[in-house]
């Protein structure tokens, strides 16, 4: 255990519940960030404490400045911050652009790239060195579809998650002299819950037989990729996307 805390955004489920597991193996102290679902959180919470780990589930929806600060604050109390993964992200039902309300909108918006950006904000913040941090590193969660589009599916997710990608390339450089790693990874089609918010359970099933792979991926196979950029064995890494998508 090397004593230092992971914060992860969205950690109950899928890919953050997966990540948050594989960084306790991995020596983390773990802070899961939750918005609704606490039995989730606190079922990810006891699954690394079984396995020798130390982790606390925290409520907070990541689009709300103050709730958002106040689980940096929580988390801290676990031990000092080392790293954060950028990782609550929400879909809605699929649909055409042209069939889409402003108030769907607006919250795939608020929360995967106003949350998104807050979140990478307030690590910058108590990472870096130039402000009295202690380094460390940040992955941001975002998305084959940031590159494919996803039309006739939600085209404003993918979108959100575009402004991801820009945010790694710019945030790496920002933060490239004070000793913080950005980097980001692309999950395709992975078989997660989201598919079933979006209206397509099945969905990673049915278009996952078409990547080159013939397969949906597992939220472990992104966990793993998350992992190592945290990791000093990616000491070199900044400003990376890496696609974790079967080779779509």
């Amino acid at each position: 255990m090397h004593g230092k805390t992971l914060l992860i955004t969205g950690a109950s489920r899928g890919i953050g519940r997966a990540a948050a597991i594989a960084a306790a193996k991995a020596g983390w102290r773990v802070a899961v960030n939750y918005i609704r679902d606490e039995a989730a959180a606190r079922e990810v919470v006891a699954a690394i404490e079984r396995q020798g780990g130390v982790a606390a589930a925290l409520q907070g929806d990541v689009a709300v400045e103050s709730e958002l600060l106040a689980v940096f604050e929580a988390a801290q109390r676990l031990g000092p911050l080392g790293g954060v993964v950028v990782n609550a992200g929400v879909v809605a039902p699929t649909a055409r652009l042209a069939e889409m309300s402003a108030e769907r909108m607006r919250r795939v918006f608020d929360v995967n790239v106003l949350g998104s950006y807050l979140t990478a904000r307030e690590a910058a913040r108590r990472l870096s060195t130039r402000l009295g941090g202690p380094g460390g590193a940040i992955v941001v969660v975002s998305s084959a579809a940031a590159r494919l589009g996803s039309p006739n599916l939600y085209v404003d997710y993918a979108g959100a998650k575009a402004a991801l990608d820009t945010l790694v390339k710019g945030l790496a450089i920002e933060l490239g002299d004070e000793g913080v790693r950005v980097n980001g990874v692309r999950p395709g089609l992975i078989v997660t819950d989201i598919h079933a918010s979006g209206g397509a359970p099945d969905r990673a099933f049915t278009l996952g037989a078409s990547a080159p792979m013939r397969r949906p991926g597992r939220p472990e196979e992104v966990a793993a990729a998350i992992d190592w950029l945290l990791s000093d064995a990616a000491s070199y890494v900044t400003g990376a996307l890496l696609d974790v998508s079967g080779g779509r």
